[in-house]
């Protein structure tokens, strides 16, 4: 049931009239999509994942990319590859959960698409911590809350005895 909670399109962003990159997002990754020139193959690249910085591009040119992500990433639970043209980048959230506004910092999506993204996101939080249910038709009224902090401090101490 979880897949009918995976993103169903990708978030472009545009520069000049064309798209650099699509990206989406899950519970726990990041997921970067951009198309490399025909021809191009996967030795002929660079991707440099750093915890808050991504650097990618052809080797002996400048890069494409070089600049920061929205948030904190596992280095070392983070891929790439390519594949039929697209170089994909997978990066691990540090803060599962955490809903990101954007892929690279500063390209922020609009406030309506950013709750879409965190209902999602949520919901699959719903569905992980309770498999036999489905929640795909489900929908929250108001504000959605934050999938990493929502309820989490439930399960503190108990209160002390007077």
């Amino acid at each position: 049931m979880t897949e009918k909670l995976a993103p169903s399109s990708r978030h472009q962003y545009h520069h000049n009239g064309r798209v650099v990159y699509e990206w989406d997002q899950s519970f726990s990754e990041v997921n970067i999509y951009v198309p490399v020139p025909p021809g191009v193959t996967g030795k002929q690249l660079f991707v440099d994942i750093q915890t808050r910085h991504l650097r990618f591009g052809i080797k002996s040119t400048p890069a494409y990319l070089d600049s920061d992500l929205f948030a904190a990433v596992k280095v070392s639970e983070s891929v790439w590859t390519l594949e039929d043209g697209v170089l994909h980048i997978s990066l691990t959230k540090l803060e599962e959960g955490e809903p990101w506004r954007s892929a690279i910092a500063g390209h922020d999506l609009d406030p309506a698409t950013q709750q879409e993204d965190q209902q999602r996101l949520m919901l699959e939080r719903f569905q992980a911590e309770h498999p036999g249910f489905d929640f795909s038709q489900a929908k929250f009224n108001g504000q959605v809350p934050n999938p990493r902090t929502f309820m989490r401090d439930l399960d503190g101490p108990p209160p002390e005895e007077p």
